[in-house]
């Protein structure tokens, strides 16, 4: 990674948009504004044009107003592994940010709007996916464990290590076959691991949304805390 970091934004709001432009000229020296666009379509040619280490983009923008933001970092994560994205949102239901940790969560972070007035956590997570971390807004975290009526304990604490090793490959988006190379398991010993996981944090079979993404948001927020000081 170079010491600039090229950027790419996507908004179509004027106002967040020269917000955001505004911000990053405050750290000029660290990242470089490569492009700024409206749409979804204007974005797509930019990122092929631009090469950008990182797209900060809004999560709805022409040509839907849906979800571009989500299709973009889905897009580039089969065409561009190596780019990070910042989804901004005002959503602090945890449904966005669960589609997009849906392939792994590498490069990925998911902020809430309000973050852009801040520049030192918008900052860190443009930092953060650019290097292959994530960042997931702690807002959302918080919508998420209080839905699942989990806000005193962390439901990871039910996991024995090895299925905390499992839970971190889990989280990195590997397959089960991948997660057993790495940990030194069969794939029958890792899928049966991963069940145990899924169990023990209240994941029946018929949720409405992937359990690998549940578990994965889940680890995440539990790492994020014990990082706190």
């Amino acid at each position: 990674m170079t010491d600039t970091l090229r950027i790419v934004v996507a908004e179509d709001d004027f106002l967040v948009r020269e917000g955001i432009r505004h911000v990053l000229r405050e750290a000029e020296d660290e990242f470089e504004l490569a492009a700024v666009c409206e749409d979804y379509d204007t974005l797509l040619r930019a990122i092929e044009q631009e090469r950008p280490h990182v797209v900060l983009t809004d999560i709805r923008m022409p040509p839907t107003n849906t979800d571009e933001g989500i299709r973009i970092a889905t897009h580039l994560r089969e065409t561009a592994p190596h780019v990070g994205v910042v989804v901004l949102s005002q959503y602090a239901s945890p449904s966005y940010a669960l589609r997009l940790l849906e392939h792994g969560s590498e490069g990925r972070a998911y902020l809430l709007k309000e973050r852009i007035a801040h520049r030192i956590p918008l900052f860190a997570a443009i930092r953060e996916v650019a290097a292959g971390g994530s960042v997931i807004d702690p807002k959302v975290v918080e919508a998420l464990v209080t839905a699942r009526e989990q806000a005193k304990n962390s439901p990871l604490t039910a996991l024995t290590p090895r299925e905390r090793e499992v839970l971190g490959e889990l989280a990195q988006g590997k397959s089960n076959a991948a997660i057993a190379e790495s940990v030194f398991l069969t794939k029958r010993g890792v899928e049966k691991h991963v069940n145990s996981i899924f169990g023990k944090l209240g994941l029946p079979p018929e949720t409405t949304v992937s359990r690998r993404v549940v578990a994965t948001l889940l680890y995440l927020a539990d790492t994020r805390t014990a990082e706190k000081p």
